[in-house]
């Protein structure tokens, strides 16, 4: 082993242990010969200091222009980037060429460390046990989920104790909303059992967005309500500045992440329903929080306490039953039934249902609907609510604008486009208003569902007859029922007896 194949470090080592030891020992530990070791005595410099500096070996394409005209483009220009420095710089001298694109890049970066803006900064917080809880949305589109084979449009809400990590997650089916964080944020209060005594959260400029004034007052005023009655002091980052709330935006991607290898790991991305994708959500974030669960039981206990009771999480608002047999509300029709034609109703406005009532009475829960591409209105139908109409109205069928959604699945909507080829337009709007009026009355929408399907598989049209036997009571099935009357004598001796014991 020579000199300039010594390692700095060795060498270090070696004189440190010189100090104390001899040369042959200093040099057996520091693992050098003898040799070494006297000429490291006679030239104590490092092996690295002992190389004279690269030179460079071709010329300096960028020698002539640099600092005559890339640097006054970067003082002009601060966030220019460099490929576009370099278009420009080939379109000034032709001669140049692409093969120079990794060395501007390098120069313009040493170039901008000494000479550049100055960058904004990040300062690291401690996080106070109790102190703040962050709310956010995140889009899931990425992730392909399906209901029923459906792709479902959705974003998770979001919420995060800084300090322990405590997370909880809902779906949301819509946008960005306040209805959607009310909801969201008091299912993880009540979730965690406590409340931090601060709230952040974005700006909400999805929620802001096409709200004009005096409805952005009426949605500030209402979040700062919400926060007042749970006693947290209500705070927002700056809008575009998302690391304000890095607390909660960097678990975002963890958690989108956790959710990915679950889906792959269950093989499908594909849910029954509803309640069992917010099921399995539910799972993934329970384990997350069963890893961090000494430090959330530790910080649960200097949470303040929750109100007796959870605020409102909805929009209320007043509608009228038109005679088309419903309402439509932001842009969405819904359909009731035809006995609340010209009523006002009172709709309590959810992120995925409608509550309606009538005057104080509870009537119904509907499904929330959401507009289509392009602004058009969307559509909310039950066609029980209407059969009976339309069983007087044939015809209505034919060009009804919710036709669409007034089928109860795939199956019949398939069957009706069938009729219609191979009938005239009435007769196939009355099988299809008594298939409907079959799936309602004998209760069998699902049953018959599935025989439709066979029908069109077979390539046959359905046999209403055949059908209606099917679906028909079996008085074979029908359970006898034996009336035993009472003997009089029985009810003499109750009376004597209560007259009797009056006495």
């Amino acid at each position: 082993m020579t000199g300039r194949h010594i390692h700095d470090h060795q060498m270090r080592l070696y004189m440190k242990l010189r100090l104390t030891e001899g040369l042959p020992t200093a040099a057996a530990r520091a693992g050098i010969s003898v040799a070494t070791a006297y000429r490291i005595e006679k030239d104590p410099r490092l092996p690295s200091q002992k190389q004279a500096p690269r030179e460079r070996r071709r010329p300096d394409p960028l020698a002539e222009i640099f600092d005559s005209e890339v640097v006054p483009l970067l003082k002009a220009a601060p966030g220019v980037r460099p490929i576009a420095v370099l278009e420009e710089m080939m379109r000034r001298h032709p001669e140049l060429t692409r093969s120079v694109r990794r060395t501007l890049e390098r120069r313009i970066r040493t170039w901008r460390a000494q000479h550049g803006q100055e960058h904004d900064v990040i300062f690291r917080q401690v996080h106070e046990p109790g102190r703040m809880g962050l709310s956010d949305f995140t889009e899931m589109d990425s992730l392909g989920v399906t209901v029923g084979g459906v792709p479902l449009d959705h974003r998770l809400y979001h919420f995060r104790l800084a300090c322990s990590g405590f997370e909880h997650a809902h779906v949301i089916l819509g946008g960005e909303s306040y209805v959607a964080l009310a909801e969201g944020l008091q299912n993880a209060l009540w979730a965690l059992g406590g409340v931090p005594r601060e709230h952040r959260s974005d700006s909400l400029s999805a929620a802001f967005r096409n709200l004009d004034s005096k409805a952005r007052e009426d949605l500030t005023s209402r979040y700062d309500a919400l926060c007042a009655h749970y006693g947290m002091q209500p705070s927002r980052n700056n809008r575009g500045v998302a690391h304000e709330n890095g607390a909660i935006e960097s678990s975002h991607g963890h958690l989108k992440s956790a959710i990915r290898d679950a889906l792959l790991l269950r093989g499908s991305a594909d849910f029954a329903d509803l309640m069992a994708y917010r099921g399995f959500i539910d799972e993934i974030v329970s384990r997350h929080n069963a890893r961090n669960g000494k430090r959330i039981e530790a910080e649960r206990a200097v949470l303040q306490p929750l109100p007796a009771t959870r605020t409102c999480d909805y929009e209320e608002t007043l509608v009228y039953v038109t005679s088309a047999c419903g309402f439509t509300l932001r842009k969405v029709f819904y359909t009731v039934p035809s006995r609340l034609i010209g009523h006002r109703l009172r709709v309590r406005l959810y992120d995925d249902r409608l509550e309606v009532f009538l005057g104080g009475t509870a009537l119904m829960t509907l499904a929330r609907g959401r507009t289509g591409g392009n602004g058009r209105h969307g559509h909310v139908v039950d066609y029980r609510h209407v059969i009976h109409a339309l069983r007087r109205k044939l015809m209505a069928l034919l060009n009804l604008v919710y036709r669409e959604q007034l089928f109860p699945g795939e199956a019949y909507r398939l069957t009706f486009e069938r009729l219609c080829e191979q009938l005239p337009p009435r007769a196939a709007c009355k099988t299809m208003v008594e298939l409907l009026s079959m799936a309602h009355e004998r209760a069998c929408e699902a049953q018959l569902g599935q025989l439709l399907q066979q029908y069109l598989t077979e390539h046959r049209l359905p046999n209403l007859n055949e059908l209606r036997a099917h679906f028909a009571p079996d008085p074979a099935r029908l359970p006898e029922v034996c009336v035993q009357l009472a003997s009089l004598s029985d009810y003499e001796a109750l009376v004597h007896r209560h007259t009797e014991v009056q006495a």
